[in-house]
């Protein structure tokens, strides 16, 4: 697609692109609200006034080009002129963090106060650039106003509930995907692992099958967490991610008891194997612990317990 150069922009051209920014930053801003309204309602207050301001500069540029061109306004979009940074639309990213959209933010403004000042070096019509350099100011006092509106909605009351919130998110997401793919590729490959090394005690043998093991069990809990929903209604976020996340670990926990079986000798490869399995239930149960509020003690015991039984599993196969 054939772009304009900044500099080849008359000024009415200038002008109509000064609003077609200012109306998409206060959709965008508005859209922000809206992706935060249900979370983290204060916090979206500060970007429903963000995005009233927007509106307020918008009418301030129309009211100019009417009185400089007319009525008629071409559609000059940022993606018609050289320089814009490309931005994806809000709506795409259903599960917005506070400080994503606030990094969003500084962003726009920074991009947004930049074309002014460079806008207003280039007019020549009196009003135009003092109206483009006043624009340019408002714009570099953005970050002050998001500060003053973020004292008046966002009480230490209501930023503690947010930090929760976040940590919750972060528990969804992040957590309870990966927590699932190491829980059972660290449980679920014992059984075939430890068959094969007490049936054939060949270490090479025994390896082949951890890693076939992981890696099935890898494919199967990635497709399984992936398609279990859409993240739309409960938070959790992309499935395509969270599959991703979650295969990927589930092949980790199988491939930490399996690493051992590189060791030609059977007998040592099978204790340091034992050391990685008990490793590996420690962990989980920490991380239990840690981000499920799960005691300790617990938390040990349901892992242990079933890791246990499956090891004993796959050490009586191998060994009948």
């Amino acid at each position: 697609m054939k772009k304009r150069n900044f500099s080849e922009l008359s000024e009415r051209e200038l002008l109509a692109l000064a609003i077609t920014l200012e109306e998409e930053d206060s959709r965008t801003y508005g859209d922000i609200a809206a992706a935060l309204q249900g979370q983290f309602p204060d916090t979206a207050m500060i970007f429903t006034g963000m995005a009233d301001e927007e509106n307020t500069h918008r009418h301030k540029l129309l009211d100019l080009y009417k009185s400089k061109f007319g009525t008629h306004i071409p559609y000059i979009r940022r993606e018609d002129v050289k320089g814009f940074v490309e931005r994806d639309s809000v709506w795409l990213s259903p599960n917005l963090s506070v400080e994503r959209a606030r990094e969003r933010a500084a962003l726009m403004e920074a991009e947004t106060g930049r074309f002014y000042r460079l806008a207003a070096q280039t007019s020549r019509d009196v009003s135009i650039r003092q109206m483009l350099g006043d624009l340019a100011a408002e714009e570099a006092k953005h970050e002050h106003t998001a500060n003053s509106l973020e004292e008046q909605h966002v009480t230490q009351d209501v930023a503690h509930k947010e930090r929760l919130m976040q940590r919750k998110l972060w528990v969804l997401q992040i957590v309870q995907p990966g927590l699932a793919g190491l829980m059972d590729g660290s449980v679920s490959t014992l059984a075939p692992l430890f068959a094969a090394a007490f049936a054939s005690h060949n270490s090479w043998q025994t390896f082949l099958v951890g890693i076939a093991s992981s890696v099935g069990a890898g494919i199967s809990m990635g497709f399984t967490e992936a398609a279990s929903d859409n993240g739309s209604l409960t938070g959790r976020g992309s499935p395509l991610w969270r599959g991703l996340l979650c295969g990927l670990m589930t092949f980790a926990g199988g491939l930490g008891h399996t690493l051992p079986y590189l060791i030609t000798n059977i007998a040592i490869a099978n204790g340091l194997a034992f050391v990685v399995v008990f490793i590996e239930l420690l962990t989980i149960a920490w991380i239990r612990k840690r981000y499920m509020d799960t005691p300790f003690l617990s938390a040990m015991f349901q892992v242990v317990v079933g890791g246990l039984l499956v090891l004993a599993a796959g050490i009586l196969i191998g060994s009948s």
